[in-house]
């Protein structure tokens, strides 16, 4: 056996694990510590704050008499409450019926029901919350695209003839005026007028003086980012790789590549990549996928698993803190949508079920998101965190959900479900979801 042909596969599958691992510990971490926190303060006392489940590998106790603990398996976490019998929550009906009414207060079951609410809901907001910050504090860590368009870095691509450079300000492209940001005309619909050349006449700004250089085709073939688990990560193409042939033909535009790859119907292409001023090839075959529409609903299509971008980085201005948090906000509740329209559309058997992965596959996602850089994998967490939140919310006994059912059906009725009512559900919602939990594990080993 040669060792050494191993050991990549290893680091990948190492990377893999660490990267699950960490991304599940910040995401469970701060949904526990929503439930914890508003528990104190709604006046419900934390016995226990586990990260992991099993054999206790660090434990101390704080003042508030809470033993916060990380144990041997990092694939979740709890919050015991004073009267729960366990981990789940369930209630330890003798201890409580044993407390007297001050000391039952301070349990979920002995707490108000507006107290209860808040420290279940808390957890997925909590979520939600981190996912907000994370979403801004990128958005202001990359700012804003300046106005007028201004060249920030160029991106490594073939030619020598291309004089552009950092700094220019964009004024035409072939004769087209740069459209500014408060035009009806955008960036795109100048870039659909442009004739397709690796090389075209740009009319810029520089130093005070205008001035005609040679520049790349705005949209270039290039790989600007890879899709976890799609044909082109699976044969190693990398961010940076210009694609400058398919099948012999050249290219020279990102719209030709979509196009081809679109009517492939998935026999396998041949590319011919530039890295680093040297020529690879690569022989792939675009995979079916299943993609949302802006106006809703999905539409199955052909894929490799790349996103283009600009041939250049656009200079940038910085965003404020509260456009920053909107635009965080929107996108949480784009990944909400975006997930409601996913189930219903699967369980419709409009899109593909194997549209939904299980823990192989967020895993997998994990390791591939920390290969391509800290942003990209920092920015998996923050969308795993609005899944997971949106998840809890599902109004499925065992989950945050189903425990915000029963104290609704509590606001109407005046009382809680009977606890033979209580049993039945939980084992009904805990059959769902450990059934969930093998679909999806299904979907990880056997979907293409």
């Amino acid at each position: 056996m040669d060792i050494a042909a191993l050991l990549p596969q290893f680091g990948g599958f190492f990377m893999t694990i660490v990267a699950f691992v960490v991304a599940l510990s910040v995401i469970v971490a701060v949904h526990e510590y929503g439930h914890y926190i508003v528990g104190r303060w709604s006046g419900i006392k934390a016995e226990v704050f586990s990260l992991g489940f099993g054999p206790v590998l660090w434990s101390r106790m704080d003042r508030h008499g809470t033993r916060w603990q990380i144990a041997a398996l990092p694939f979740g976490g709890f919050v015991k409450f004073l009267g729960d019998a366990n981990a789940a929550s369930a209630k330890n009906d003798e201890a409580v019926a044993e407390m007297p009414p001050e000391i039952r207060r301070q349990t979920m079951h002995g707490a108000p029901l507006w107290a209860r609410t808040a420290t279940v809901a808390a957890g997925p907001v909590f979520n939600f919350v981190l996912s907000i910050l994370i979403f801004a504090a990128v958005m202001m860590t990359q700012g804003k695209v300046a106005d007028p368009l201004t060249v920030g870095e160029l991106r490594p691509l073939p030619g020598d003839e291309l004089t552009l450079q950092a700094g220019d300000r964009l004024l035409q492209i072939e004769g087209r005026d740069v459209p500014g940001a408060d035009e009806d005309k955008t960036f795109s619909d100048l870039i659909d007028e442009l004739p397709i050349r690796p090389v075209l006449t740009y009319q810029v700004e520089r130093d005070g003086q205008q001035i005609q250089v040679q520049g790349p085709y705005p949209m270039p073939p290039l790989v600007v980012q890879l899709a976890p688990q799609s044909a082109a990560y699976d044969i190693s193409m990398q961010p940076g790789d210009v694609i400058t042939s398919i099948d012999g033909t050249p290219i020279a535009a990102f719209s030709e590549l979509k196009e081809v790859v679109e009517a492939s119907d998935g026999r396998p292409l041949e590319l011919k990549v530039w890295r680093d001023g040297a020529t690879l090839d690569f022989v792939l075959a675009p995979r079916r996928v299943d993609e949302p529409r802006a106006e809703g609903g999905f539409h199955t299509t052909w894929r490799i698993g790349i996103a283009g971008g600009l041939a250049f980085e656009p200079a940038t201005e910085a965003l404020g803190p509260v456009q920053a948090l909107a635009g965080g906000a929107i996108q949480v509740w784009r990944i909400i949508e975006g997930s409601v329209s996913g189930l219903y559309h699967m369980v419709t058997g409009a899109i593909s079920s194997c549209n939904m992965s299980g823990p192989i596959g967020i895993a997998e996602v994990s390791g591939a998101m920390a290969s391509q850089g800290a942003e990209s994998f920092i920015w998996f967490i923050a969308v795993l965190s609005a899944a997971v939140g949106f998840l809890n919310l599902f109004p499925i006994p065992v989950l945050d959900g189903g425990h915000l059912a029963f104290y609704a059906y509590e606001a109407v009725a005046g009382k809680p479900p009977s606890d033979a009512a209580l049993r039945l559900m939980m084992a009904i919602g805990l059959t769902l979801v450990l059934g969930l939990m093998l679909f999806a594990l299904f979907n990880d080993i056997f979907c293409p």
